[in-house]
């Protein structure tokens, strides 16, 4: 539930912000300022999540490249470094969304199938994670797997400080 919340949230300021910088443009900006190759400005958010996403897959690729690094990984251990890695990449067709129109209109029990569903969908997904991250720990020598778990612990408590729920 917590993914979903914070995509929302995400979403949701990316939309405020990209409306307020519509409705407020500078001095000398015409009435296709800001508009990339002449989209509409109904474009717009769906472009800003995309860009978005693309700095979430940057920033993803740069932190595993300075694992990688601090692991000093052997060439016996490349292959299991590169199922890790593999595995670690975002699916290619992003997890399923609940529709809020549909949902509306869905019963309370249908809501519940819906939602259970997407549950089961991004429960598979982070057991596929986990396997794979406990099949390459066991490929790291003892020395490897102290700094791997120093540096998954500080990824983790980062995201739990930026994923705090303000209530």
């Amino acid at each position: 539930m917590k993914p979903i919340r914070t995509s929302l949230i995400a979403a949701s300021l990316a939309l405020a912000l990209g409306a307020s910088a519509f409705a407020q443009p500078g001095p000398g900006t015409g009435p296709g300022a800001g508009m990339m190759g002449g989209n509409t400005p109904q474009a717009r958010p769906e472009q800003m999540h995309e860009r978005m996403h693309e700095r979430m897959a940057e920033r993803h690729t740069k932190h595993l490249a300075e694992l990688k690094t601090k692991l000093k990984l052997d060439a016996s251990q490349e292959g299991a470094w590169k199922t890790f890695a593999d595995s670690m990449q975002a699916p290619a067709a992003p997890l399923a969304r609940p529709d809020r129109a549909a949902m509306a209109k869905l019963t309370t029990p249908e809501r519940i199938d819906q939602m259970q569903a997407l549950h089961a969908q991004r429960e598979t997904e982070m057991k596929k994670h986990g396997d794979a991250t406990k099949t390459f720990y066991a490929s790291l020598n003892a020395e490897q797997k102290k700094t791997f778990d120093a540096e998954t612990a500080r990824v983790m408590q980062q995201g739990m400080r930026q994923h705090r729920h303000p209530y």
